[in-house]
């Protein structure tokens, strides 16, 4: 499995981060298992939370015009599931 955050979700990344918040256990722990694969640079930007995201350490997807290309992970065989 591998995530892949694009759109206005990627201005959930500073929420998730905050102790406190409802879902700051599983983001932690799905960061610690390396599982989000990309989070989209050009939407990062978009809904002003690239530093933030760059702060996490999180990796940036943008080999697709500064988005991450979903066709790549078609590619590698794996079900894209989105919502």
């Amino acid at each position: 499995m591998r995530i892949v955050i694009e759109g206005s979700a990627t201005k959930l990344v500073p929420e998730l981060a905050q102790e406190g918040h409802a879902l700051a256990l599983l983001y932690r722990k799905v960061k610690e298992q390396e599982l989000i694969d990309a989070v989209c640079r050009a939407c990062s930007s978009k809904m002003q939370v690239l530093e933030h995201v760059e702060q996490e350490g999180l990796p940036l997807g943008d080999d697709m015009s500064g988005h991450p290309s979903i066709m790549r992970y078609v590619e590698a065989g794996y079900e894209v599931i989105t919502f």
